[in-house]
């Protein structure tokens, strides 16, 4: 079945979910209701210690300001007495052995990063939250996997197989559900229970500065209950709106936006394998299985890709991904299979993938009449020529020459989609002009028998050669409104050699022996 425009994947084998993820409320007259928002909210505490896989007590640590301070520590190293926030001197002191890393916020960030990409197995909509945290739109693909609980255990499960400590909790709200985690509390939670079950967790739940924290407890309030039950502008007149806002988030009073760390395909399906794929043999039957998919639900939905991703899923929790793009819209599988298979060699399989999607991105609409008889007047042949440039473009840039509303020559032509209809500018004329302009014009010598006339004799190297033919001069003023006030104009010949060679030179400046000659190009 094909995924509706932002649908969910599927856990299952070549199939895509039916139900799109879609907004809370009730549903207008005559349409069926749409199903309640759930997000599942990951916490990796010690992500910077575990991405490293040390082996024994490990503890990262950082400069904050004048202190050294431990900003995370291995299991082993917290079963002795190290926590994060300690002085890296009292960690040593508590654990002489322990080793120590200093941190590396790029290579934590790469590393959540890879998690969200591997995270992308459960559904198309995942977000980074801060530097250590997950949230997983689940809405419409529970029941793939059992149900929410089930779900979460999965993931939680997949994730300490990796190696990593991880702790997730369900809520309706995007912000409720990072609160809970946050808080320390893990489950699912029902919806309409966002407010009770977050009141009685401290303030850390907020994920507020380390001062609010401070001032906010020299005032008596622990937890987020009592923060809440404050006068609401007292505390935004004092704290500022950054609190009033995290409240609302955490109580669900105000919906958390969630950036997805890629836009959800258009529509996709994937497949699972309880034997992962090693060979290239496994990956290409994987792959014609999974676009023969893919392209009937093009079909049925009368959409043709211009773009598709091939994402593998390594048993290490390891994620790759190939891309193909195409000139015109096409759901043809032979056509699409020859694009991706000059890029197979770039997989590593190394333990095997154990899931492989296929999306696109990116498509238009295609109808059958389109396809059988072309877009627009297409002919068969301008098929051909269009697959052509769509095997050329995986392995160079390909592009064509467009006109543009300029007369000086280096600006007259851009470069353009090979497949986009060409807009000729108004009052733009074709002149006789080389193939192409020399990017570094070659300096000449030039004998003319009067100053302002054309040249007769010119030296291109060492040989001065004789001009038989000349034509010219075409004179072409700089372009006041976007040059510089002192670029000179220039007057241009067409001339042919006696040894046959026809070229395009250029005249810059006052004539007479302080004019500038140049060579810009060949003649056809």
């Amino acid at each position: 079945m094909p995924l509706p425009l932002f649908a969910p994947l599927t856990a299952g084998s070549g199939e895509a979910a039916a139900s799109p993820a879609g907004v809370q409320g009730a549903a207008p007259p005559g349409r069926a209701p749409q199903p309640q928002r759930r997000t599942l909210a990951l916490l990796l505490p010690r992500l910077p210690v575990e991405r490293l896989r040390r082996p024994g007590p490990v503890a990262v640590w950082a400069q904050r300001g004048a202190r050294r301070v431990v900003v995370s520590v291995s299991a082993e190293a917290s079963a002795a007495g190290l926590r994060a926030g300690q002085a890296l001197a009292d960690a040593q002191a508590i654990l002489p052995e322990v080793v120590l890393v200093p941190e590396d916020p790029a290579g934590d960030a790469a590393a959540l990063e890879r998690l969200a990409l591997w995270a992308l197995r459960f559904t198309p909509l995942v977000g980074l939250v801060a530097e250590d945290g997950l949230i997983l739109d689940i809405t419409g693909v529970d029941h793939l996997f059992g149900g929410e609980a089930a779900l979460r255990e999965e993931v939680l499960g997949r994730l300490g197989r990796m190696g990593l400590t991880a702790r997730g909790a369900v809520a309706g709200m995007a912000g409720t559900a990072v609160a809970l985690v946050r808080g320390g509390w893990e489950g699912v939670l029902p919806t309409r229970q966002e407010a009770p079950a977050v009141a009685p967790l401290g303030l850390a739940a907020l994920r507020l500065e380390p001062d609010l924290v401070g001032a906010l407890q020299g005032l008596g309030l622990r937890d987020v209950g009592s923060v809440a039950a404050q006068p609401r502008a007292g505390l935004v007149r004092r704290f500022g709106a950054g609190l009033a806002r995290a409240l609302d988030e955490a109580l669900g009073h105000a919906a958390r936006p969630i950036t997805p760390i890629r836009p959800p395909p258009e529509m996709a399906v994937a497949r699972d394998f309880a034997d992962p794929v090693v060979t290239r043999e496994g990956i290409e039957a994987a792959l014609a299985g999974l676009l023969d998919d893919l392209c009937r639900a093009l079909r049925e939905a009368g959409r043709g890709a211009r773009r598709m991703l091939l994402r593998t899923h390594r048993v290490d929790g390891e994620v790759q991904d190939i891309a193909i793009g195409t000139g015109l819209a096409t759901r043809d599988p032979k056509h699409l299979a020859r694009l991706f298979q000059g890029k197979l060699d770039r997989l590593a399989p190394e333990c095997g993938f154990e899931r492989i999607t296929l999306e696109a991105p990116r498509t238009d609409p295609l109808t059958g009449a389109q396809e059988n008889l072309g877009t627009a007047g297409r002919t068969a042949r301008q098929e051909e020529l269009a697959q052509l440039l769509d095997r050329l473009s995986q392995r160079l840039p390909v592009w064509r020459l467009a006109p543009r509303a300029s007369h000086w020559p280096e600006r007259a032509m851009a470069r353009a989609d090979p497949f986009a209809p060409v807009a000729v500018p108004e009052g733009w004329a074709p002149r006789p002009r080389p193939v192409r302009l020399l990017r570094k014009p070659p300096a000449l010598e030039v004998m003319a028998e009067v100053p302002d006339g054309p040249p007769f004799r010119l030296r291109l190297g060492r040989a001065w050669q004789r001009v038989l033919r000349a034509e010219g001069p075409e004179r072409i003023e700089p372009e006041w409104w976007r040059d510089r006030p002192d670029r000179l104009p220039r007057d241009y010949y067409r001339v042919e050699l006696e040894s046959g060679a026809r070229l395009w030179v250029c005249r810059a400046g006052p004539m007479g022996a302080e004019a500038r000659w140049v060579l810009h190009g060949h003649l056809p």
